[in-house]
């Protein structure tokens, strides 16, 4: 693993009118289990089908239909557990939260409120070069998913779309261990990164698989440090919850404003309301959704329909033992094995993606030119166009056969650039690409030798003055590689050059 070391988180210092405030942010984050089935129901979790086409009798609170739990949605759920170093409840039980919405047909969600199946676990958030924070996770349980209520398609009524409901979520929540608004994202971005690896989520904000509810407070400076002596909660100030973020930058101006927003009701003599806010990203402002419940306002109760669940400790270390390299072990490998920078890393394996593509180039190859051909001349081209990996126009053996043509001498750098943007464009083998195009390396020193002896006799001039100035000895190897068309392999250039002129 890669040494580092942990900060003691550093609140993000607000100066109000009066006196300044830090931030205090805890992250309920609702990740859509990676499953093709509902959380208790057969129906598809597909996005993009038509309204209502994926809804089970279950799902639409039919008389009569009872819940069947999902077996591979509870692994999922343990194999995250697992993967943020969480404790594993062997028995769990679900509940119900009862509250109405014209999307949500039974009137209540079936939740974990009391025995969730994920206890204790941690994040460990890159803050620099070296440096981390350790963000603590009080639990993770499972629920069931809501369905979307559509306004915008007639002027005087709205729809509701079931397809979602029944889906399973992971509510992933966290301790008010983060202090800013940047580190708030960060952990977002670290978290996602883990679930990704793990295959548990597959952490699309966009169709919104991953979103962020963000607890807001602010307290004084030293009142944080009595929470932590006290784990009494009233030093942090009284809180208000921003749902459904699904944006990494509105989730950092959603806490700004909202900070500023609390700062100033403080201190025109104002107490600030606990309630759920929205987040207008056009506005730039929060506004209030509706006061906040708690748990007794939902009449939680035991689901009836569902006996508790008890999982057995062989089976939790099956999954343990399937679990994959996750991003901090991976990046510490690359690292130790191919003797690259731990920026390089981070680039590498920022997603689950790139880091198979690169490992797939890099095989069998040097690593340290295989990682700056993927993220310089790859990736700098992927970014260029707006493409995804998964879109890229050069497969990872046609790279890798643009290095081994490099590495056997066949074609110089300035070559293999020419030849990837062929490849981008036009596709084929690297080797047959290249020899249709007359791109071989000239490596015969008698030919090279040649064109050296003819550029030093045409310039005695020239010759006088990089005797006197070693350095200018690059012009002769320019003018020979000009006068080859670029193919004379360039390290016998550099050393016929030398030698010719004394140097």
């Amino acid at each position: 693993m890669l040494d580092l070391t942990f900060e003691t988180p550093k609140p993000k210092v607000i100066s109000g009118a009066k006196e300044d405030w830090e931030l205090v942010i805890g992250l309920e984050v609702h990740a859509q289990v990676s499953s093709k089935a509902k959380l208790f129901s057969g129906a598809s979790t597909e996005f993009g089908a038509e309204p209502n086409s994926n809804v089970a009798f279950v799902d639409a609170a039919m008389p009569g239909m009872l819940p069947v739990i999902n077996e591979f949605c509870v692994a999922q759920a343990v194999k995250t557990g697992l993967g943020l170093k969480a404790a594993i409840n062997l028995r769990s039980a679900f509940d119900r939260k009862n509250y109405f919405y014209p999307d949500l047909p039974q009137g209540y969600q079936i939740s974990q409120l009391y025995h969730p199946i994920v206890g204790e676990g941690e994040v460990i958030v890159d803050i620099g070069p070296g440096i981390a924070r350790r963000v603590r996770i009080e639990r993770i349980h499972l629920e069931q998913d809501a369905g979307k209520s559509i306004h915008d398609l007639d002027p005087t009524m709205s729809f509701v779309d079931l397809n979602r409901t029944g889906v399973a979520l992971m509510e992933i929540v966290s301790r008010p261990d983060i202090r800013g608004p940047e580190e708030a994202a960060a952990y977002v971005v670290k978290l996602r990164q883990i679930l990704r690896y793990l295959g548990t989520c597959d952490g699309n904000m966009q169709n919104g698989n991953l979103r962020a509810d963000v607890n807001v407070s602010v307290c004084r400076p030293g009142d944080y440090e009595k929470y932590q002596a006290t784990q009494d909660f009233s030093h942090l100030g009284t809180r208000c919850e921003i749902k459904n973020m699904n944006s990494m930058r509105f989730i950092q101006q959603a806490i700004e404003f909202e900070a500023r927003r609390q700062i100033a009701i403080i201190e025109d003599g104002g107490k600030v309301v606990q309630e759920t806010r929205l987040y207008d990203p056009d506005k730039g402002e929060t506004r209030s959704m509706r006061s906040k419940e708690e748990a007794h306002d939902y009449r939680y109760f035991p689901c009836p329909d569902l006996l508790p669940l008890e999982i057995e400790q062989d089976w939790v270390d099956g999954i343990a033992k399937s679990m994959p390299e996750l991003p901090d072990a991976k990046k510490a490998r690359f690292v130790n094995d191919y003797g690259m920078t731990e920026y390089d890393a981070n680039v590498l394996t920022a997603e689950v993606e790139n880091a198979a593509f690169f490992e797939a180039v890099a095989k069998g190859r040097d690593g340290k030119q295989a990682a700056n051909w993927v993220i310089n001349e790859l990736f700098g081209r992927l970014n260029k166009e707006g493409h995804a990996i998964a879109e890229s126009p050069i497969s990872a053996a046609q790279l890798g056969g643009v290095l081994d043509l490099m590495a056997k001498g066949e074609i110089s750098g300035k070559m293999a650039k020419d030849l990837f943007e062929i490849l981008w464009t036009e596709g084929g083998d690297p080797a047959e690409v290249a020899a249709k195009h007359g791109m071989k390396q000239v490596t015969d020193t008698g030919a090279i030798e040649a064109a050296v002896d003819e550029v030093i006799a045409a310039n005695p001039a020239q010759v006088e003055k990089a005797r006197a100035n070693p350095k200018l000895a690059g012009w002769f190897v320019g003018q020979v590689l000009k006068a080859t068309g670029g193919k004379a392999n360039p390290a016998t250039v550099n050393e016929l050059v030398a030698k010719k002129l004394g140097l």
